[in-house]
């Protein structure tokens, strides 16, 4: 559908013959059918000045200008309705940047890699598969900010969890106060389901205290699904030897699992990228709940075609008018 973002500027097509009527008593402009650009009137032949322009000049002149009110009126095509969203919920994505998870117990595509490089992968994954849900993304360390807004734009999201990398928040774990932020964010939401995922291989050690703040999520109707990561054991070498040691020693599952428990959703203990993976396929098919059809029409701007109309007429104009 082609419509117009400023159609009331076509009252400027009128401004021409406003001009001509106020100015027609004086001698000096009765001859003059429209107000002429000063480049044009200054290449006029002086015996041609003392009288209108030809026809063809005129109607030249006024196509150059109506062509620039037209590109004023900024027309544009309006494709027809695209339905963006039937159902699904406001899911926030609360991932550990702390110093722990460099702790390289984890394998992917065959190579040895730390705990955010897998998780990196698999959220990534799960994060294409959200078609339907609006996704943002919270970091903590020292502290938690929103590194993503909620959005159907799960390209952009992705690419905000590609460029995050350990100890950017600190090397701290702040769970409390991720949880708190993603109330912060998701309180205002009308949405039956609001979803919080909060990936950790530590204990709180800043800020909030979590299990507070899950007490308040829960008020507010946010599900916080908890998952703990880290292999329980791993072999290492050292002075006496080969030795097996867990290096998820710091992982808090008790409070995972509490908050876990007061707001309704699941714990899950992810101790490697296959457990990690299933975690999130279960995840994944949670029943989204009905809500809002919305629709958005996609818009092209026009206005560069009566821009170029216009430049050409006022060429040909100039042209004409130096051999009439």
């Amino acid at each position: 559908m082609f419509d117009f973002n400023l159609p009331y500027a076509v009252v400027l097509l009128l401004v021409p013959f406003i001009v001509r009527r106020f100015l027609s008593a004086s001698s000096e402009h009765k001859q003059s059918a429209l107000i002429f650009p000063a480049w044009i009137e200054k290449n006029q032949p002086e015996h041609h000045q003392k009288r209108n322009h030809s026809k063809l000049a005129q109607l030249l002149l006024w196509l150059t200008y109506a062509s620039l009110v037209v590109a004023l009126m900024q027309p544009m095509w309006v494709g027809d309705p695209i339905r963006i969203q039937d159902n699904g919920r406001d899911l926030l994505l609360a991932v550990d940047l702390s110093g722990s998870m460099k702790q390289e117990d984890f394998v992917v595509d065959g190579r040895t890699t730390n705990r955010f490089v897998a998780t990196q992968k698999i959220v990534s994954e799960f994060i294409e598969q959200r078609k339907g849900d609006r996704v943002g993304m919270i970091m903590f360390g020292d502290h938690a900010y929103l590194q993503s807004p909620l959005s159907f734009d799960l390209k952009t999201v992705n690419q905000f969890l590609q460029e995050a990398f350990i100890g950017m928040a600190g090397q701290k774990t702040a769970i409390g106060e991720a949880i708190g932020l993603a109330i912060k964010k998701l309180t205002d939401i009308n949405n039956p389901q609001k979803v919080l995922i909060l990936i950790t291989d530590g204990t709180n050690t800043s800020g909030t205290d979590p299990i507070e703040a899950s007490e308040i999520a829960a008020q507010e109707n946010i599900v916080i699904h908890t998952i703990g990561v880290g292999a329980d054991e791993v072999i290492v070498r050292g002075f006496f030897g080969r030795q097996r040691v867990n290096p998820s020693r710091d992982l808090d599952e008790v409070t995972l699992k509490k908050i876990a428990q007061i707001t309704g959703g699941q714990y899950f203990r992810a101790r490697d990228t296959q457990e990690l993976k299933n975690i999130y396929d279960q995840l994944d098919a949670l029943n989204p709940v009905k809500r809002d059809k919305l629709t958005f029409r996609p818009e092209s701007a026009l206005f560069y075609w009566p821009l170029m109309a216009m430049l050409f007429f006022a060429m040909v104009a100039k042209w004409v008018s130096t051999r009439t």
